[in-house]
Parts: C-alpha cells; structure tokens; sequence
C-alpha cells in the first residue's frame, strides 16, 4: 500500500495550498468528463493487452482518489472510507466464500444471492421499481440490455426466439410507415424502438450488442479506409468506391 498511500499525498500536495491551480479549481462536475474518457481509455487498453492498460488504470486510479479528496474536504468521506465501504460490500455479498463455505455453488446462485443481498442494504433502500439501479450516464444501448434483464427478472419477457424477431420485424415496419407518411417525429420515435428491439434480441441470443456493434464499426472502418487508399474519394463516383469496397470485403482479412 506504500504506493497508495504514495499517490493519495500527491493528490492531496497538488490540491492544498501552493498546489496546482488546475487541480485546485476541479470539483466533481469537471472531472466527469475526465472519468467518462479515462474510462474509456481503459476499456481500449483492455482490448489491446499490454503495458498500456497498466497506465491506464493508474489514471483512472487517480481520478477516483482525486473525487475522494475532494469529498474529503467537504467533510463527506475520504479515500479510507471509501476502501472501506467497498471491502464490506465484497465480503456482504460473498457469504459462501466468508461466512459459511460453500465449495459446489454456481456462478448462476451467486448472482441470485448478490441480488437478494443488495436489497437489505441501505443504498437500495428506496428502490421500488424492478428497473431501479439502472445508471443514467450508462449509454443507451448498454442502459437497453440492462433494463431488459431487470425486467426479465421479474419474468416480463418473450417466449422464445421467433417472438423476438416478429418484434424487430414489427418494429421494422412501423418505421418504414412512418418514413413513407413523412412522419419525422414519429420516425424518431420508431427508430428507438426498432433500436430497442434489436438490443433485446441481442441479449436474447446472449450477445453482448455493444460488443457487436463496435465489431461492425471497426469492420466499416477498416473497409472504408481501404476504398481511400484506392480511389480519391472526393472525386471518386459511387460505383468506383462500391467496387473498392467490395474488393476490401474479399481481400481484408476483418
């Protein structure tokens, strides 16, 4: 913990008086967009491997500490209280490892349990709604699938596969009516819809959608990056980049 510590003085030399004025003018608002982008950053470097997700997590390590002095100040909590708060939720919500031993218990009881412990503690106290819990700042396709699986909980939820594709299908339609009635605030209404039933399909099929579409993104990328390298897309017609754009489809190994 030497580092820790280490690294909990710093942020507090840089905050205290003769300390950074940046740092000393950041309160919680500011660093959001800090902590949304050095999340971020570990999630890429979690996907590339190596070195870099070490700095990364440092980073985020940093803001979390930087959020806990800031709290500190205000007479809130600090960054012990904090540590200690999370440690007895993981051992609350892990009886079978720390109360009574239980060697045969599966992945699936284990998340049963945490549930049912979750709502005996304080923080969740005021939920009333089966979807409660979800996190606002949580990006929508995320935030879809998540409340999906709240209510499926509860067993509101389709049958099988085939309902959930005639929902798409329906969704689909109801779109392409909307587009063929000029219709632009119903257009919107109907493409989250049909946004909302594709996630609820991926989750269905236990795809993780947020998964999938960053693969098609980067898959669009990759080809479209190809077709620039090939043509000048400024002047290129649609024909030209379509043709390089197939060729990127059978040569680029995606």
């Amino acid at each position: 913990m030497k580092e820790f510590d280490r690294l909990v003085e710093i942020i507090k030399i840089l905050r205290g008086e003769g300390g950074c004025p940046w740092d000393r003018e950041q309160t919680l608002e500011t660093l959001k967009p800090c902590l949304m982008e050095e999340t971020c950053e570990v999630l890429e470097a979690m996907d590339k491997g190596g070195d870099d997700l070490k700095g990364e997590l440092g980073d985020l390590l940093m803001n979390i500490v930087f959020q806990a002095d800031i709290c500190e100040d205000a007479g809130k909590f600090n960054i012990e209280d904090v540590a200690r708060g999370i440690t007895e939720k993981m051992i609350r919500r892990h009886p079978h490892v720390f109360k009574k031993k239980e060697s045969n218990i599966t992945s699936d009881q284990v998340l049963v349990n945490w549930e049912e412990i979750k709502k005996t503690e304080v923080e969740h106290k005021d939920r009333k709604s089966a979807l409660d819990g979800v996190p606002i700042y949580l990006p929508a396709l995320a935030k879809a699938e998540k409340i999906q699986k709240k209510a499926s909980k509860v067993g509101f939820d389709w049958d099988n596969i085939e309902d959930v594709i005639g929902k798409v299908e329906e969704e689909l339609g109801e779109l392409k009516q909307a587009i063929k009635n000029k219709d632009s605030e119903n257009m919107k209404e109907e493409v989250g819809d049909l946004l909302f039933s594709i996630a609820n399909l991926s989750r269905f099929l236990k795809i993780n959608s947020t998964d999938a579409l960053e693969k098609t993104i980067k898959k669009f990328d990759k080809r479209f990056r190809y077709v620039e390298e090939k043509c000048d897309i400024s002047k290129a017609s649609l024909e030209e980049m379509e043709k390089f754009w197939n060729e990127a489809k059978n040569k680029l190994d995606i």
